[in-house]
């Protein structure tokens, strides 16, 4: 039975229950009576069970039949749940997320038995006591460390190409014909726009003074693409390792060429046994032949979409505007023909405000449909705060709020990570390690960390709060004193808040100890860069013994935004209706200057102005002696002003990245195509603040 093309069904459900489970444990950790929760546990396991049985899965069913032995003996009154008994079911979650990962990336779900884990869960069921079964559940991850092989790094990913016993033949026959087996991996320049083009060039020029017999990915998957910037090659030539690595090198945008002699000793002994004959093009396999060689070594990784589920009645409205669309065009076909009874430019009038009103439905529907709960992010957390308390042997409580938030699924599959760190930064840094401290300060004994979501007109807010020790800021300036990050003037020109901003620099870190939790300096500048990538932006306010609030603010959607469209320099801009504030008229000598950088006063507030003509490097064409026009943009609580030529009005607009290749100005955040054809740049104002 093909049970392929229910891999992606197998996967979004599996990903639920374990959710599901990681969610009921915790409360049954609160409340370990609860029958409940106890038969929802089991409901779980079992249907996971089924589920892996049913698409072929063996180790991972195993692990769940032995959950649901354990949760049919609780729920049977006949095994009572205890410590041990919880952190090895949350092992048992672990575990079977190593092996979804696994099929993931590979259809397969891995090697690991667990053996570990289901002899402690065997343990539970005959009746040892919850310590002992549980201290072999640990073991499993260190036995499968110590058993992996070790991986192949950056530098040798060549070395970690498996062959078949076809290729060991095809290669033990060439090395016995006096051939040189060669391994390389190829890297294209990160710039590269056609890099499948380029990895063509390279098997081209391969092929001039050798065969390929093996490349990985496969020959296909190059050619479509879906690789990252790199790909290892397994040559036989009678070049030496160091020419045909050169000889790869020479095609224009490769970036590096590593490799050397594949180790074939034990393969020639066999391979002597069976023939003496010539290696040559009839024995060597070509890069197309090696692809389907190549084949039985690896899986093809499973094509997994990423999916939403959508209300049917949701569908029901997207299908009538879609009915309402056609109408409109074939009103619009039939008015343009002439074959209409009304004056022709009046009614073309009428349906195209009757399309743009379709199209604007559409559009909407379009966004909800997109949207979903960040619900599915968040719900991991509770569980990530209970390892840190344990690990870090600190009482902490998480409280969540407007889980039901919804975002676009795009915004929502990136946000995971930066929220992960910002938690474990509270954990770690903000909450106080000693509880007496705490309890001095007149704190309650545990530490209270709280994400709450929530939409603010077309941005969605979430804050990550903790009640903990806040950012000391003479320690933040100390440190960036020792790196050299800032100087002692600039140190007393600072103020409290450009001094906390340091801590989203990339490698800076105030952690006295470096554990696998923080003190790398990976993590800020981290959060800062991915949230950014999404449009939006990160900022934090922090008390002293107080505690720290972390505030993310993003973007409703991404595809399609509303703008002002502006005019420097005879080009046409796009600046996001959210940021904008207001629209002002300025004298020329209402302009200012302090610290050498031009202001206005705006109603009492003193707002610096940047002329966009110079940012972007164009002139502009507006008379120096006429009123500025400028749009006072915001940030956070950071306001400027831009000042432009002249306004041409507001605009709905689709945004089109610029692609990894235009990647230098953080000015521009993408680009639009307006309805002449004619291409308008998108402005970033918080990168300009």
């Amino acid at each position: 039975m093909d049970v392929s093309q229910y891999l992606e069904i197998f996967i979004d459900e599996t990903k639920e229950h374990l959710q599901n489970l990681n969610t009921q444990i915790l409360d049954l950790e609160q409340t370990p009576d609860d029958m409940d929760t106890i038969n929802e546990i089991f409901r779980a396991a079992h249907s996971l069970k089924g589920m892996a049985g049913t698409m072929g899965y063996k180790r991972m069913q195993n692990l769940t039949h032995n959950m649901e032995n354990v949760f049919s003996k609780v729920r049977d009154g006949q095994l009572k749940v205890n410590a041990g008994i919880i952190d090895t079911i949350f092992q048992c979650l672990d575990a079977l997320e190593e092996y979804l990962d696994n099929i993931q990336s590979g259809a397969d779900e891995g090697t690991n038995e667990n053996e570990g884990i289901i002899k402690a869960l065997c343990g539970f069921l005959n009746g040892e006591s919850a310590d002992a079964a549980a201290a072999p559940a640990a073991a499993p991850a260190k036995a499968a460390e110590a058993a992996a092989p070790a991986a192949a790094s950056n530098e040798d990913k060549w070395k970690a190409i498996n062959f078949t016993d076809e290729q060991k033949h095809v290669m033990g026959v060439a090395k016995g014909a006096g051939k040189n087996v060669v391994g390389i991996t190829v890297y294209v320049n990160e710039t590269c726009i056609l890099k499948a083009a380029r990895a063509f060039l390279v098997f081209k020029s391969l092929e001039e003074v050798g065969e390929v017999i093996i490349s990985s990915p496969s020959a296909q998957d190059i050619e479509d693409e879906h690789f990252d910037f790199d790909f290892s090659l397994i040559v036989i030539s009678d070049k030496t390792c160091d020419e045909v690595m050169k000889v790869a090198g020479n095609v224009s945008e490769i970036a590096k060429v590593v490799g050397g002699d594949v180790d074939i000793a034990p393969i020639v002994e066999a391979a002597a046994a069976t023939t003496t004959a010539e290696a040559g093009p009839s024995t060597a396999v070509s890069a197309d032949k090696g692809d389907q060689a190549n084949k039985p070594a690896e899986k093809k990784k499973p094509v997994v979409n990423r999916t939403v589920r959508v209300d049917i009645e949701k569908l029901d409205v997207l299908m009538n505007l879609v009915s309402e669309l056609i109408i409109a065009k074939n009103s619009l076909v039939s008015a343009a023909t002439g074959n209409s009874d009304k004056g022709s430019t009046g009614e073309i009038g009428e349906h195209i405000e009757y399309l743009e009103a379709v199209t604007t439905n559409l559009h909407e529907s379009v966004m909800k449909v997109r949207m979903v709960p960040i619900e599915s992010v968040v719900n991991k957390f509770p569980r990530m705060i209970r390892d840190l308390q344990k690990k870090l042997n600190k009482k902490m409580e998480l409280y969540m709020s407007g889980e039901e938030t919804e975002l676009d699924r795009t915004v929502v599959d990136e946000i995971g990570d930066p929220l992960m760190h910002l938690l474990r930064n509270s954990a770690d840094h903000g909450i106080e390690a000693d509880a007496k401290e705490r309890i001095a300060k007149g704190k309650p004994e545990a530490g209270s960390i709280f994400l709450d979501a929530y939409q603010d007109g077309n941005n969605v807010v979430i804050e990550v709060r903790d009640d903990g020790n806040g950012i000391d800021v003479q320690a933040v300036k100390k440190k960036a004193l020792e790196r050299g990050t800032i100087t002692e003037d600039q140190a007393n020109m600072m103020s409290d808040q450009e001094i906390i901003n340091l801590l989203f620099l990339p490698s800076f870190s105030t952690a006295k100890v470096v554990s696998d939790i923080s003190g790398r300096g990976v993590g800020l500048d981290v959060v800062k860069s991915k949230i950014e990538a999404l449009s939006g932006e990160v900022e934090v306010k922090s008390t002293l013994g107080v505690g720290s609030t972390w505030t993310i603010r993003l973007p409703l959607t991404l595809a399609i935004i509303q703008t002002l469209m502006v005019i420097v320099g005879g080009e046409k801009y796009a600046i996001p209706l959210s940021n904008i504030q207001t629209i002002e008229s300025i004298r020329p000598d209402e302009v200012k200057t302090v610290q050498q950088k031009e202001v206005i006063n705006l109603r009492g507030t003193i707002i610096p102005i940047v002329r966009l003509s110079e940012v972007l490097g164009c002139e502009s064409l507006k008379d120096p002696n006429e009123d500025l026009v400028v749009v006072i943009v915001k940030k956070g609580d950071k306001m400027a002003g831009l000042v432009i030529d002249e306004l041409t009005g507001q605009q709905e607009i689709v945004i089109k990245s610029l692609g990894k290749y235009i990647n230098k100005s953080k000015l521009i955040s993408g680009a639009t195509i307006l309805g002449n054809g004619e291409v308008a740049l998108i402005i970033d104002p918080n990168a300009l603040i």
